[in-house]
């Protein structure tokens, strides 16, 4: 089977890009499973209710979320409701929303999806290598193939949650940098790792907000209002092959879909 975990969506100009490609690049690509980070799609910071529902129809099956979660309050009404919606799983047991879903893929599959925050160059949270012992403990038995995306900074950070699962899942695979990394891999227990799947959004930007206001603010102090971008918009991701018998991944590469393949896929 094939998934393909799309990164970080920033922004408008993510979500168009998702609407214009997704649809025609799971036939192209025949995947069977569309997984994206969306914690930067509402203004780049943040989701929405509308905005949720919004990718969901534009071809994607599940969605991560990752230290912005919460910061559109009105993504609460939903959290518990949306069973394709997954919060961080190494925030506390009490805070809102699931800490991982179950997807139906192709075939009747059933591919276990959740997200973890790494700890380094982060705000303070729970243990994320406790968390993924935990969830996986927990999945259901009829669980073969497990998706996580690890939401961090530091690329040890993500290495280590990489041989930390390997033989466990299907795949580990990073977002929240917003810039991908050229070290796509199977480990020895058969798991697909990258550090980092990139960012779905405006690339001529700091990443995926204006260049002009970041600079000012860097170089002044004068706090400026990061709005998102709009050039050169881009949906990077990453696909993986695996055995829906073992759960082990047979091949990883990443995937660049600028607005030229977009409107090649049939978007507008």
């Amino acid at each position: 089977m094939r998934i393909l975990l799309i990164g970080d969506i920033v922004g408008k100009p993510g979500r168009h890009i998702c609407t214009q490609a997704v649809r025609r690049l799971r036939v192209e690509e025949d995947l069977d499973l569309v997984v994206a980070n969306a914690e930067n799609a509402a203004g780049g910071s943040g989701l929405t209710p509308p905005i949720c529902h919004e990718l969901l129809a534009a071809g994607i099956d599940g969605i991560t979320l990752g230290d912005h979660a919460y910061r559109r309050r009105e993504v609460f009404s939903i959290l518990q409701s949306e069973r394709r919606l997954v919060r961080p799983a190494n925030y506390p047991t009490i805070a809102p929303g699931r800490d991982f879903m179950v997807l139906k893929a192709r075939r009747q599959i059933n591919v276990a999806v959740f997200v973890l925050l790494g700890r380094v160059f982060m705000s303070p949270v729970d243990c994320p290598f406790q968390a993924a012992d935990r969830v996986l403990a927990s999945l259901p038995a009829d669980v073969n193939v497990v998706l996580v995306d690890f939401h961090a900074e530091a690329t040890s950070d993500k290495q280590l949650m990489g041989r930390h699962l390997d033989g466990r899942v299907g795949a580990v695979l990073g977002t929240h940098t917003h810039v991908p990394t050229a070290d796509e891999r199977i480990l020895p227990g058969g798991t697909a790792f990258q550090c980092d799947v990139g960012m779905t959004g405006p690339h001529e930007s700091i990443l995926g907000r204006r260049i002009d206001r970041v600079m000012e603010t860097v170089r002044t102090f004068r706090p400026t209002h990061y709005e998102v971008a709009t050039g050169d918009v881009r949906l990077n991701g990453t696909i993986v092959d695996l055995d829906p018998q073992t759960g082990r991944a047979t091949a990883i590469r990443r995937i660049c879909i600028d607005q030229s393949a977009a409107k090649r896929l049939g978007g507008k």
